[in-house]
């Protein structure tokens, strides 16, 4: 019996000693070399791209310089592609993702939701020579979304979102086909074509859309209704609830404090900080 005990005693202390040598490992390695890798897109504008002069710029972007200004660390950006970025197990790759992503309920799984730091409505996308005025109107046609995003859960009609509060989903749209796109502006490439020359409309943010205009992409916004709207937020590996929580206060801050509300409105015109 005592023999027992005793096993039993020293297999505690060493379950405990494990849990302390993990518990905030990602906020040790953080402070202590100073420096953070954010994991985001770099062909996603104006979330996240590399400009003329090669350098990552966009929401994204300062939204992570901040947290990083705020943490008094330097920061650096990786581009993994978006499955392993939103699938977790980073193994220590990356220390926080900051690539507007929604929380949905498979996420949920393998990755830890550190806080929403804004909205994004999505949008039925057209050409502008189309005859579509309202979303049935794209019934039967050929949609373009962009692969393992919302957009494509959506128009599959397999879309939940983690999040309270949110009206439920409706699905109006019944596609005749949807054809998926690696990168988020390879389907409005595609669309700029024509009228069913290859797409006949795309789902995506509004931002994003707002943003293909801008810069002179022949396409417009279904006027009414949105496809439906999502919070995004920043994530990190499912390892250190610790970390979590200290980046999760500092995008309170910064929402209270009206930062959040500045940069969406410098790179959207609107802000769409508020839930």
């Amino acid at each position: 019996m005592k023999k027992l005990f005793m096993r039993l005693t020293v297999g505690v202390a060493f379950v405990a000693a494990a849990v302390s040598a993990h518990a905030g490992e990602t906020l040790d390695r953080v402070m202590e070399k100073k420096a953070m890798v954010v994991a985001t897109n770099s062909g996603w504008p104006p979330q996240s791209y590399l400009d003329d002069s090669n350098e990552m710029v966009g929401f994204d972007i300062d939204v992570s310089r901040e947290i990083a200004k705020r943490l008094g660390v330097e920061v650096s950006f990786e581009t993994p592609d978006w499955a392993t970025l939103t699938g977790g197990r980073w193994q220590g790759r990356y220390d926080l993702g900051v690539g507007s992503v929604t929380p949905t309920k498979a996420r949920a799984q393998v990755i830890d939701f550190v806080g929403i730091y804004y909205y994004s409505p999505y949008v039925y996308v057209v050409h502008k020579d189309s005859d579509a005025k309202i979303v049935t109107d794209l019934n039967g046609k050929v949609i373009g979304v962009e692969t393992a995003t919302t957009s494509e859960d959506f128009i599959n009609r397999k879309l939940e979102i983690d999040a309270p509060g949110l009206p439920p989903i409706e699905y109006k749209l019944e596609p005749g086909e949807v054809r998926t796109f690696a990168d988020s502006m390879l389907p409005f490439d595609d669309l700029r074509l024509g009228a069913g020359v290859r797409l006949d409309a795309v789902i995506a943010p509004e931002q994003t859309a707002m943003n293909a205009m801008k810069n002179g992409y022949p396409v417009k916004v279904l006027e009414g209704e949105y496809a439906f709207r999502e919070p995004l937020v920043v994530i990190a590996e499912k390892v250190d609830p610790e970390w979590t929580a200290k980046v999760g206060g500092i995008v309170e801050e910064m929402k209270k404090d009206g930062t959040l509300g500045q940069l969406t409105t410098k790179w959207y015109g609107k802000d769409y900080s508020a839930d």
